[in-house]
């Protein structure tokens, strides 16, 4: 194995910003403690190419139980019998159901993410509540008409997530909408006391904010618990990244699963060797190269060979049963044995709806996979530039091109900068097109999440796909809020539902 820096760089001493800290192979192969090879000789064909029983994009759907929280007082004489709220009847409770049944119906139809809503339940007492929330739900949706105090802390343990919907002016009007912060919040006094809860986890009269809530926790959902195949190994840059695999695994309890070098060697031979899987990606390379705006300017072998890597890693995926791949060392051990590079597998997974990264930096990837799952559509590793007079460059050569998750930005198929080998694509991002740029910090504590705008894509003689934005915030603090390294980016305003996730896990959020 070749020296390598810790951002994966091969034998290169300085590229896209990483120091030249050389890593032995007995360090590395301590970093990748914990990770699950693959063995060879369990292998899939890689002539399953284009079998329907390859590795879908996986997307798991949120579970929802919704509950009707109230009570039915009995009226009494000459003394306060009833709290607030316009649910005080069975009547009226069965009128309200109805109205959460239609309203639950819309917010479902409106959904372009996976949902799963169960009926509605009805919760009058504190063993109704604990009942329900033992349930197989990931959220509970709580519509708290009126109640005692015991009954909705029952109904919303910490070990689930819970949102809690009032009625102002939607409905009947709500016993909680006046208490909920100074009772269930605050328990009387002025610190929060309810774990789990705070003041973005209630939603007054709109649907529509509890839907991108729900958005947010569906992507934390798929996120957790994310199985991803690193070839060479996990990594993270630089010396603040050295630990970052087992943060991963800590904070985001990833399932990493190493695949050595030298089983992707094999692999990568007995693809070769395969006369019809070779003809049919050199095929798929000529398609690829007839797509409208694509223009090729490096060798044709380059890419016909990124088609064959793209299958290899397939075999992988479909082996670990995920959707999820890293590429350690992608700056160099991989290019003699693939004889092309990474680049262009990993933009043609991100564009079929997989996630892929290069360099294996497992400071960055948890945000990665967040971000995916949040706006369902590719995102994009990138190196961050300085920031100054409110524009800066973020620049890579793993871009994908179905940015919007629908139409194809045009490419120019170029080598790899730093290498002027292979196949990479210089991606032009569409201007105007606003971004959601995130990023991770080395420790997993607080993360900085700040929108773009597209204004250039230029030519420099750095990474391929190259685009300068203007910073939508005070560049000042972003300047003096970056964190790590890598970001990741996306099309699309995702900065609401990323800061809301984050704050499930305790991580801090500056919005910039």
């Amino acid at each position: 194995m070749k020296a390598s820096n810790s951002r994966g760089c091969g034998a290169a001493p300085v590229c896209c910003g990483c120091p030249g800290v050389a890593v032995s192979r007995r360090s590395f192969m301590a970093g990748v403690g914990g990770g699950l090879a693959l063995p060879v000789l369990q292998a899939a064909p890689a002539s399953q190419a284009k079998d329907p029983a390859r590795q879908a994009p996986i997307r798991n759907a949120l579970k929802v139980q919704p509950v009707l929280l109230y009570s039915v007082p009995k009226r009494r004489e000459a003394t306060s019998w009833r709290s607030w709220g316009g649910v005080q009847t069975e009547q009226e409770a069965a009128a309200e159901k109805e109205r959460i049944g239609r309203e639950l119906a819309q917010m479902k139809a409106a959904a372009d993410f996976p949902l799963e809503i169960a009926e509605l339940a009805s919760v009058q007492t504190a063993d109704q509540a604990a009942a329900v929330a033992k349930g197989s739900q990931d959220v509970t949706l709580v519509y708290a008409a009126s109640g005692g105090v015991p009954t909705l802390e029952k109904l919303t343990p910490p070990d689930k997530w819970n949102l809690i919907f009032v009625r102002h002016r939607s409905g009947p009007v709500y016993l909680w909408y006046e208490i909920v912060h100074p009772r269930y919040l605050r328990k009387t006094v002025d610190e929060y006391g309810h774990p789990g809860m705070g003041v973005r986890d209630v939603v007054v009269d709109s649907h529509a904010e509890v839907l991108w809530r729900l958005r947010s926790l569906g992507g934390l959902k798929n996120t957790l618990g994310k199985r991803i195949v690193a070839v060479g190994g996990p990594s993270g840059w630089g010396v603040g990244g050295r630990t970052a695999p087992d943060k991963a695994r800590e904070v985001w309890k990833l399932d990493i699963r190493t695949v050595p070098y030298p089983d992707l060697g094999e692999r990568i031979k007995r693809a070769r060797s395969n006369d019809a899987l070779v003809r049919r990606c050199r095929d798929e390379a000529g398609k690829y190269l007839k797509q409208k705006g694509v223009t090729l300017e490096t060798k044709r072998e380059f890419l016909d060979s990124a088609f064959l890597l793209t299958e290899v890693f397939r075999d992988l995926l479909d082996e670990a049963q995920t959707d999820a791949i890293t590429i350690n060392q992608c700056m160099g051990t991989i290019m003699p044995m693939s004889e092309t590079t990474a680049c262009m597998p990993l933009s043609i997974l991100n564009d079929e709806g997989y996630l892929a990264f290069c360099e294996s930096d497992f400071v960055v990837i948890p945000a990665g996979i967040l971000l995916h799952y949040i706006c369902g559509k590719p995102v994009y590793l990138c190196n961050p530039t300085y920031p100054h007079s409110g524009v800066m460059t973020i620049s890579h050569c793993t871009a994908p091109r179905k940015l919007d998750g629908a139409r194809l930005e045009p490419a120019r198929i170029l080598t790899h900068f730093e290498s002027d080998y292979g196949a990479a694509p210089k991606v032009e991002l569409r201007k105007g097109q606003r971004l959601t740029n995130l990023v991770a910090d080395f420790n997993a504590r607080k993360w900085v999440g700040v929108e773009g705008e597209v204004i250039d894509n230029p030519f420099m003689a750095i990474c391929r796909t190259q685009t300068d934005i203007t910073i939508k915030g005070d560049a000042q603090r972003l300047l003096e809020e970056m964190k790590g390294f890598h970001w990741m980016t996306c099309y699309g305003d995702w900065l609401r539902e990323s800061g809301y996730a984050l704050n499930k896990l305790g991580i801090e959020w500056v919005k910039v």
